[in-house]
């Protein structure tokens, strides 16, 4: 029981509540049983990438990518339908990833086309690069090329 000397500023006394407190969260937890009381449980690819797209890039890595030098290379492979591909730098080295949404112009990229990028780190790490602001310079001649409205041309 609480001590009836104690008051409110509004002269009210203090006293305990009658039952006990509960708090309660509004968003599903991971092992709780709300959670697993669902359906089905979630799958890997329905979780959130940790890679981080043009979106959800935060503004100071924005920043540090666009005042970075530009690279040259060549795209190794591109597939528009999972969102990603690869480029292979001029300079020698590994890979790097590129994202559909750092993908720049009216193309999209296939194997062989020249483009130029800047990088940024992937967190949480910060180990590994990605490329950003990728932009082809030059069409692969010979192949089809398709625009993100879906018009073919040849090159």
């Amino acid at each position: 029981m609480a001590d009836p000397s104690l008051t409110s500023p509004s002269g009210t006394p203090l006293r305990s509540p009658t039952s006990s407190l509960t708090l309660s969260f509004p968003f599903l937890r991971e092992g709780s049983r709300v959670w697993e009381d669902g359906k089905e449980k979630p799958l890997p690819r329905d979780l959130p990438s940790p890679l981080p797209t043009k979106r959800t890039r935060t503004y100071s890595a924005t920043v540090r990518a666009h005042s970075g030098p530009v690279f040259k290379g060549v795209c190794k492979n591109f597939s528009r339908s999972q969102g990603h591909g690869f480029i292979q730098p001029s300079h020698g080295g590994d890979d790097i990833f590129v994202h559909i949404s750092d993908i720049e112009g009216e193309y999209v990229p296939v194997e062989g086309d020249e483009v130029t990028y800047k990088v940024s780190r992937v967190p949480p790490k910060n180990l590994k690069v990605q490329a950003v602001e990728v932009k082809i310079t030059h069409l692969n001649p010979g192949t089809k090329h398709e625009t993100w409205s879906g018009q073919t041309i040849s090159s």
